[in-house]
């Protein structure tokens, strides 16, 4: 009888292990880890050069920006993430520069529910890629005799909050199409 009882015991033990095990892994906070960072792709123009630079007398023409963020799976914890930036200076008449840049992340991303995947990736990782998108920005506009650009920082919730009514507007159009 003192088998049984030790055996019971043991179970009941076992079994509270692992629900607080099952607690623990759920409790565990949202980990992100960056594998890799690279150009993926940089383009720059200065259409008019040498004129446009001596039009310019040291001021930074005005300036059209956009970005972009695209997200690839590359496993079920790892993901590609791409911050696509277009700037143009100058206006359509009379361009005085074109910069692209598609700088792109790997990024690690564990302990994060597939409810809050989607925005954690189109916010939280464009967030740590562009400051240094931000310095490639300054140093090929600089190193092409432009004035410097510091682009201020980016929203990244609010382009998400944008994207996600355009696309239900989208969808709500098709639907009642």
């Amino acid at each position: 009888m003192a088998d049984d009882n030790t055996d019971g015991a043991n179970s009941g033990a076992a079994a509270t292990t692992g629900a607080a095990a099952s607690d623990a892994a759920q409790a565990k906070p949202p980990a992100v880890s960056v594998t890799g960072q690279y150009i993926k792709d940089l383009s720059f123009e200065l259409p008019g050069a040498p004129q446009s630079l001596l039009d310019l007398k040291g001021q930074m023409p005005p300036m059209n920006l956009q970005i972009a963020v695209q997200v690839k799976p590359v496993s079920e914890t790892d993901y590609d993430v791409e911050l696509k930036v277009e700037a143009r200076g100058g206006d359509e008449a009379k361009p005085v520069f074109n910069l692209e840049l598609v700088y792109a992340g790997l990024f690690k991303i564990e302990n994060v529910s597939t409810q809050q995947l989607h925005p954690f990736v189109h916010i939280e990782c464009p967030r740590m890629l562009f400051p240094f998108a931000r310095q490639i920005i300054a140093d090929t506009v600089g190193s092409a005799g432009l004035p410097p650009i510091m682009l201020q920082p980016i929203d990244f919730a609010g382009l998400y909050r944008q994207r996600m009514q355009q696309m239900a507007q989208q969808q709500q159009a098709q639907a009642n199409a």
